[in-house]
Order: C-alpha cells, then structure tokens, then sequence
C-alpha cells in the first residue's frame, strides 16, 4: 500500500480523480500499477517530505485503487473510504501507517440526497446561463451525480482552509458531510453574484461621474460662447468662477474662495454684505497665485546697486548681501524676513527698492499702521 501526503487538495471518498503524469511525480505515485491500493494523508502544513512528522498529519485520511495507466503515466484512482490513521511512523521523509475503514453514519436517504442534488444543479445552471461559457457549464452541470462530485469539481474556487476542507472528511455523518459541501457551494454563488453586483454598481457610480463631467464641460463651453457674445451680460459669479478655475491657487484657497463665492451667490446683489465679499474676491483672485521660477542672483551685481545708491551703511549691505548668497545657495527667494528700523528719512525704504532691483524683483510699498 501506497501512502501519499498532500496538502491544499480535496480528495473525497466515492469518487474517481484522475491525475497527469507531472502531479504524480510530484506526489511521488509515479510508476504505480492498476489494482494497487492508496491512502492520502492529508497535511496539516505545507511541509517538505524530509520536514514531516507524525503531529503534522491529519488522523482520518482517504484510501483509494489504481483503476488504470496510461501509457503517458496518467493514473485514474477511484477513492473508496476514509479511514483512520491508528499508528504513523514517519522516517526520512517516507510514511507508514496502520488504518482500519471509518464507517459513516447513514443519516440521510437517497431520495433526500436527491432532491438536494436537484435544487444545487438548478441553481449552479441559473449561474451559468448568464456568461457565455453558460452552454458548455450545462453539459457538465447535468452530468455530475452527486453533491460531493459537484464540490470536488468547484474547490479550486471556493475560499476554504486546510482545516475546513478536513473537516468534510472527518465529518462522519453523511447528511451534515452533504449540507457543508451544499454550503460552500451556495456561497461561493453569493460571493460571486455579490462580487459582480459591487462591479456593476461601481460601472454605473464611473458611467454617471463621466456623464456629469462631459455635460458640465459643454455646458461651460456653450457658457464661454454666450458670454462672448453678449459680453454685458455676464454676471459676477460667472466672472468670478472663471478667475478662480485661472488663478492658479492652492487647494486651500481655492476652497475658501468657492465658499466665499458661495456665500456671494446666496447674499444676492441686494444684500448687504454683497459688496464686501466681491471685494475680498477681487482681491484674491487679482493676487499672483502661481509659483515664480527661481532667477540666478548676481552677487557682483547686487553689490553694485547697493553701493551705488547708498553711501556708509556698510553693516547693513553686508547683510543683505550674505542674505542673498544664502538663497542663491537655496535656490530659493522666499521664507526670510530682514527688519530696518531707523528714523524716518535714514535710507529704510530706498534700501528696499535696492534689494528689489538686485534681485530682479517688483518693489511694493505696503503700510501696515503704527503710531509715532
């Protein structure tokens, strides 16, 4: 007698597996003959021949025979019981074993069994019959004979673990053995059935995303046509919108624009906090939202304009000149404050424009309030 470990397959008794040359070489069946006897071992881990021990199999395993060879070395096997594993020795990765048969509790009659084989394969050709493939499924569907057939032809596709898949064997009851197999197989329809339902809902959420926006973009072009136009028609808020869409702003002030373009549309040209949100977006829309490209500061240059328009003050020029290599260095013009404080009239405002100029830069005076 033969003994074949195996893990992550599903061998049930009654039966008939059929099993390519390459797979019994892996298994280690190669170069059996018809009539002889088999037991498969069921692994409780995926573990090397050399690695195995007693612990790590499985106490109910399935005999079977040799029903034919071919002459490509593929052997049929018809399992016939399951059995219990009495005595295991295992020694340099071969495995002997003791078994006597398990007999099963008939708990449940053939008409029974039947009618459950019945409402399965009815089910299983309701599946089929909506893919393309549904033809050639029915000619197999119509041909299995039993539940245990259907689930041994569907394991590759259902989601069990090596403990759920021994536990159908070792269960000894055949009705309760049938309603797990039944089980697994119902689910395996609702996943699949759930799986494309979630696939459609999702298709139709991306067709109703691609439709707004194809609508919303005609409807922005036919706008940009009106408005051309019929100039003296637009709105603010349509003004507005558009500056926003251009500015280039950050995500940030984009939003605290879009709301406060929001609050403008509900305000109403009436209302009369109208004209201070118009103000605050005209202001932030007028700003230079876009990112500058950093320019190559001269030092030489720099040290030029400096020296040019202002005499002494050699502290300060230093200064701003060391300020200067530093964002050359960074190749970065942002993110230092220099503060001058003088009298009025002791060169504070000209050493801004100085700075300007050197650095390529627009001068702005802005007056932030004080008292003297």
């Amino acid at each position: 007698m033969v003994t074949v470990p195996i893990y992550d397959m599903l061998i049930l008794p009654g039966l008939v597996f059929h099993f390519k040359d390459e797979v019994c070489q892996t298994l280690g069946m190669s170069g059996m003959k018809t009539g002889e006897e088999i037991i498969f071992l069921i692994m409780k881990e995926d573990k090397k021949p050399q690695d195995m021990t007693a612990d790590d199999i499985f106490p109910i395993g399935v005999s079977g025979v040799v029903e034919s060879v071919d002459n490509d070395g593929d052997i049929k096997i018809r399992m016939l019981h399951r059995v219990s594993l009495e005595e295991i020795d295992v020694s340099d990765g071969k495995v002997e074993v003791t078994a006597a048969v398990r007999e099963d509790i008939d708990d449940m009659d053939e008409e029974e069994q039947n009618m459950h084989l019945s409402m399965l394969k009815d089910e299983l050709l309701k599946y089929a019959q909506q893919y393309p493939w549904g033809m050639l499924a029915r000619g197999y569907i119509l041909h299995w004979k039993s539940i245990a057939e259907i689930f041994a032809s569907t394991a590759p596709y259902l989601m069990l673990t090596q403990e759920e898949r021994y536990r159908i064997i070792a269960e000894d009851s055949v009705r309760e053995r049938m309603l797990l197999m039944e089980q697994s197989v119902y689910e395996l329809i609702d996943m699949t059935r759930a799986g494309q339902d979630a696939e459609a809902q999702q298709k139709e959420k991306n067709e109703k995303i691609y439709r707004e926006s194809a609508l919303k973009k005609q409807i922005e072009i036919l706008q940009e046509q009106l408005n051309e136009m019929h100039p003296e028609s637009v709105t603010d808020i349509q003004k507005f919108e558009e500056k926003i869409s251009q500015s280039g702003m950050n995500e940030t002030a984009r939003k605290e624009a879009e709301k406060v373009l929001h609050r403008m549309k509900q305000e109403g040209e009436q209302g009369h906090e109208y004209a201070m949100l118009y103000d605050y977006l005209d202001f932030v829309t007028g700003l230079s939202w876009k990112k500058e490209e950093m320019e190559e500061v001269d030092l030489e240059q720099a040290e030029e304009i400096l020296d040019r328009d202002h005499y002494g003050m050699k502290k300060v020029k230093q200064r701003i000149i060391q300020q200067m290599a530093v964002m050359a260095l960074n190749k970065k013009q942002s993110g230092s404050i220099l503060l001058f404080a003088g009298a009025p009239g002791t060169g504070k405002t000209s050493i801004g424009q100085g700075i300007a100029e050197a650095l390529g830069r627009k001068y702005v005076r802005v007056s932030l309030g004080g008292r003297a």
